[in-house]
């Protein structure tokens, strides 16, 4: 079955880096456009970015600049590189798969951005 399990969060200063890992099982990686997308307590879960088959991305406006994300194929993983983080990027962050219309999500990873 699809497995999708997510590491890297944690507790960092406001301009801080943070580096997220997702490490995907059970489907052919390479294939599927992988996404990171973030929920704060109190609201909607939210695109943060998006990888598709061939490498093209999309952002989240709210991130573009210092979000990067990226995929290795051959380790069925996809990253997603945090730079110059700020208090409003706390939230749970969670990799998701999109296959045959349905969603697979992560367990999620806590980032909280605080001094």
């Amino acid at each position: 079955q699809v497995q999708l399990v997510e590491s890297g969060g944690g507790l960092v200063q406001p301009g801080g880096s943070l580096r997220l890992s997702c490490a995907a099982s059970g489907i052919t990686f390479r294939l599927y456009a992988m996404g990171w997308y973030r929920q704060a307590p109190g609201k909607q879960r939210e695109l943060v970015a998006i990888i598709f088959s061939d490498g093209s991305t999309n952002y989240a406006d709210s991130v573009k600049g210092r979000f990067t994300i990226s995929r290795d194929n051959a380790k069925n993983t996809v990253y997603l590189q945090m730079n110059s983080l700020k208090p409003e990027d706390t939230a749970v962050y969670y990799c998701n798969a999109r296959i045959a219309g349905r969603n697979y999500w992560g367990q999620g990873t806590q980032v909280a951005v605080s001094s």
